[in-house]
């Protein structure tokens, strides 16, 4: 629920998805998971338009403005201290045996989905992730002897793919999930690499994770200035 522009990370998650025609999202909730059904609740109210009658107190509410925010929520109390593949396990019952989606709600990214989705139906593979390459936090240098022969501020690392979420998941993944305290990124991951049903869709367009105060600092400059890499989704307001 930290904001970017004004409305929590979790909101340009979903309108990035939703910009791409996806409108129907689980979300799983833990600690603190009554802020996100407080905040969704009453968005309609917030961002949509409204009659009132100031006599009896009547309210009609019209759908927010924006055409890709109207979505299907289901908001899922999954465990106070569950682990990240135990709460995408409470969520089987509600993903009726289809194929989804899945990513964290804290980071950011322009990664086409529609591509995505070819990409991980072309392996028939159980699994797809998105691999990253994020920028470097300090620069670069290389040296011969005591003098710098290449320096690079900041560059973007040339090796070193990292989990940059954005998931394309078959059912048969809750085969190895084993329970609450199971960690997606541990054995579940583990195990699909092992037995070669995880295959990587690379990404090298913007990706942007958000865990500390200075990534929250960049991705609200980056807003700020209009335009922001992440915004895939047109403006209907």
């Amino acid at each position: 629920m930290v904001e970017i522009g004004g409305k929590p990370i979790l909101w340009h998650i979903m309108m990035h998805y939703a910009g791409f025609g996806y409108r129907d999202f689980v979300i799983a909730l833990g600690y603190k998971g009554e802020y996100i059904k407080q905040w969704m609740v009453q968005y309609s109210t917030l961002w949509g338009d409204m009659s009132v009658n100031t006599g009896t107190g009547n309210t009609t509410r019209y759908a927010p403005r924006r055409e890709n925010s109207d979505w299907n929520v289901d908001l899922v109390y999954t465990g106070q201290d569950t682990q990240t593949g135990g709460r995408i396990k409470r969520l089987q019952k509600w993903l009726n045996g289809e194929r989804f989606f899945l990513t964290w709600g804290d980071g950011v990214s322009d990664v086409n989905i529609p591509a995505l989705l070819k990409f991980h139906e072309s392996h028939g593979k159980l699994a797809t992730v998105t691999a990253v390459r994020p920028p470097a936090r300090f620069g670069c240098m290389e040296f011969d002897g005591d003098c710098v022969t290449s320096f690079s501020e900041k560059p973007q690392t040339s090796e070193g793919w990292i989990n940059g979420a954005f998931f394309v998941i078959e059912p048969g993944v809750f085969d190895y999930i084993e329970g609450d305290d199971t960690q997606f990124e541990k054995a579940p991951l583990e195990g699909l690499a092992r037995d070669g049903q995880l295959v990587a869709y690379r990404h090298e367009s913007f990706w942007q994770c958000m865990d500390t105060l200075r990534d929250k600092v960049l991705l609200e400059k980056l807003w700020q200035k209009g335009n922001p890499p992440w915004k895939t989704w047109r403006d209907d307001a």
